[in-house]
């Protein structure tokens, strides 16, 4: 009995590490696309006079490209200059998530001056 409790324990432990492990690609991976979207939608071509909130739903391709599939908004142009700056728009080759579709927050800001 004692020993199929030990066997249980390093079950747990094992399986706790992989799910730790595989979490943190995720986070990382998370933080290279937010980077990258980042660069993209700075400098926008139209005058920003109230901040603008926007959801990104894109997938990556074989060539780990992004490609938006959908921009949840209010406003049209915002949507436009998403898709424009965004789409197949190549990641660092360095991206190793499994997971091909994301739902990404953005938000245009006033620009202080």
């Amino acid at each position: 009995m004692k020993q199929l409790k030990t066997l249980l324990l390093a079950v747990a432990i094992t399986a706790s590490g992989v799910l730790a492990a595989s979490n943190e690609d995720k986070k990382a991976d998370s933080a290279v696309i937010t980077e990258k979207i980042g660069k993209l939608l700075k400098n926008p071509s139209f005058l920003v006079d109230r901040d603008i909130e926007a959801e990104v739903t894109l997938i990556l391709n074989k060539n780990n490209e992004m490609v938006v599939l959908y921009v949840d908004s209010n406003e049209q142009y915002v949507e436009n200059f998403i898709k424009s700056r965004l789409n197949y728009k190549e990641l660092p080759a360095t991206f190793s998530s499994k997971e091909r579709t994301f739902k990404v927050p953005v938000r245009v800001t006033v620009k202080e001056e």
